[in-house]
C-alpha cells in the first residue's frame, strides 16, 4: 500500500517532466526505434519490387556465405579501425602539445583542424579526387617533376583505403582536438602546479594527470567517430564507387548497392541490421568503460 502511495505522489510531482519530454521521446520512437523495428522485420523477407516472400534468416545466411559481403565486413572493420584509431592518437598528441600554450596559439590550431570538419563531404570529395587525379592531378604532377612515377591512387587496390581513411581522419580530427582541448582547459590547475612544484616532467605529467582525467571524454569521441566513420558513404561513391576490385567496398555502400541497385530489399535491410549490431556491441563495450569510473 504504502509503495502504491509513493508511485502516485512520484507521479504527480513529476507529471509536467515527461510531459515536455514527451515530443522529443515520441519522435525518438518514430525516427529511431521504429526503424530499427522495420529493418529487422524487412531483413527477414525477399522483396523485389512489390514481391514479398518470408524467408526467415536466410538473408543472414547468404550474406555469410557471400564473398563480396565478407571483404565488405573486413574493409569496415579496418576503415574503423584505422580511422578512429589515427583520430583519437593524433588528437590526443595535438591536444596535449598546444592545450597549455597561448590563447591565440590554441585558438589558430584549433581553428585549422576544425576547418576540414564543416566543408561539404562532396566538396572534399571533388577536391582531392582533383588532386589525385593520374593525368592531371596536382600530387601526380609534382611526383612526375621529381622523378617518381604517377601513380592512379583511386584505382589500386594498395593505395584506395589508405586515402579514404586519410580523408575520415581529416574530417573527424578536429572535433576530436577541439573536445579533448577544452577538457583539458578544464583541468583543476592547482592539480597541474602542484605536479610542478613535486619536479614531475612534461611525458610524467601527462601520462599520470591529463590524460586520466580525459579519460571520459577519449571515450565519447572514440564512440562518435566509430559512429561516424562506419555510416561514411558519400566519400566512397564519388571517388572509388567500392573499387577497385571491392578493395573499398564497406557495408554502408554495399548496403545503398542491394537496395537500389540490385533491389533486395531484405538483404539490405539485413546488413543494416548487422551494422547495427556493430556499432552497438562497439559502443557498449566503450561505455561499459566509462561507467565503471564513476
Amino acid at each position: 500500500m504504502r509503495a502504491s502511495i509513493d508511485i502516485v505522489r512520484s507521479w504527480k510531482e513529476q507529471k509536467w517532466a515527461y510531459f515536455f519530454i514527451a515530443p522529443q521521446l515520441i519522435l525518438f520512437a518514430l525516427f529511431l526505434i521504429y526503424p530499427v523495428i522495420e529493418g529487422v522485420r524487412l531483413s527477414l523477407y525477399d522483396i523485389k519490387f512489390l514481391d514479398k516472400e518470408w524467408v526467415g534468416i536466410q538473408n543472414y545466411i547468404d550474406l555469410f556465405s557471400d564473398e563480396v559481403f565478407r571483404k565488405a565486413t573486413v574493409n569496415t572493420l579496418t576503415f574503423v579501425f584505422w580511422g578512429t584509431a589515427l583520430t583519437i592518437i593524433i588528437g590526443l598528441f595535438v591536444s596535449v602539445s598546444i592545450f597549455d600554450k597561448s590563447e591565440r596559439y590554441m585558438t589558430f590550431i584549433r581553428g585549422t583542424y576544425y576547418l576540414p570538419t564543416i566543408i561539404s563531404m562532396v566538396v572534399l570529395s571533388i577536391i582531392w579526387s582533383w588532386l589525385l587525379n593520374p593525368a592531371m592531378g596536382v600530387i601526380n604532377h609534382y611526383m612526375s617533376v621529381m622523378g617518381l612515377e604517377r601513380i592512379n591512387f583511386m584505382g589500386n587496390t594498395k593505395y584506395a583505403m589508405p586515402v579514404l581513411i586519410f580523408m575520415v581522419w581529416m574530417v573527424n580530427i578536429g572535433q576530436a582536438v577541439v573536445l579533448l582541448v577544452a577538457t583539458m582547459l578544464g583541468i583543476n590547475t592547482d592539480v597541474l602546479e602542484a605536479a610542478d612544484i613535486d619536479g614531475t616532467t612534461r611525458f610524467q605529467k601527462i601520462r599520470y594527470i591529463i590524460l586520466p582525467m580525459t579519460k571520459k571524454t577519449t571515450i565519447y569521441v572514440t564512440i562518435m567517430t566509430i559512429i561516424s566513420i562506419i555510416k561514411v558513404f558519400i566519400v566512397i561513391d564519388l571517388m572509388t564507387r567500392g573499387g577497385p576490385n571491392y578493395a573499398t567496398t564497406t557495408m554502408m555502400y554495399l548496403c545503398y548497392q542491394e537496395a537500389f541497385k540490385n533491389n533486395s530489399l531484405g538483404s539490405a535491410s539485413a546488413i543494416g541490421v548487422l551494422m547495427f549490431l556493430i556499432v552497438f556491441i562497439l559502443s557498449a563495450t566503450q561505455l561499459k568503460h566509462f561507467r565503471s569510473d564513476d
